[in-house]
């Protein structure tokens, strides 16, 4: 079901590959310094490819996701294990928020592990809150969204 859904958003990526504007989502759900990196590589690289103005691009985090924004010295507040949130990784968040990027976190998460987002998140205000991350996919979805999980 999952190569679907990549197949699925390729296509939709494909298509949008005529001048017309690209609406993408990268799902967030993993715990990894090096993978959260990487996936911020590669939304600089699809910006770059496509142009900001061309681009509606939406980062959801959910579960373990969230510790891209939550901050290393904020993690013994909440029951996650560390934070990945550091002062480099904060600046290319900022540098991609500056190009239209949003960074969408999943409210259930937020509860579940007991993360004050005002507190514990870097940059994330009440609007970068959804209600289910998961949800919040497939809403995006069905509004046209291609979906990649790098």
């Amino acid at each position: 079901m999952l190569l679907l859904y990549i197949v699925a958003g390729w296509h939709a990526l494909l298509l949008a590959d005529d001048g017309t504007s690209q609406k993408v989502i990268y799902h967030v759900n993993f715990d990894d310094a090096q993978a959260q990196q990487q996936t911020l590589r590669y939304i600089r690289n699809h910006l770059n490819a496509v142009g900001e103005e061309k681009l509606d691009l939406r980062v959801i985090l959910h579960g373990d996701g969230v510790t891209l924004l939550l901050e290393p010295d904020m993690a013994d507040n909440t029951l996650f294990r560390t934070g990945y949130a550091t002062d480099e990784l904060t600046a290319t968040i900022a540098a991609l928020k500056d190009r239209g990027v949003q960074f969408l976190v999943c409210a259930n998460t937020l509860r579940g592990k007991q993360v004050d987002p005002a507190n514990d998140l870097y940059d994330v205000d009440e609007q970068d809150i959804v209600a289910s991350g998961v949800a919040e996919i497939a809403r995006l979805q069905g509004q046209g969204f291609a979906y990649i999980r790098p």
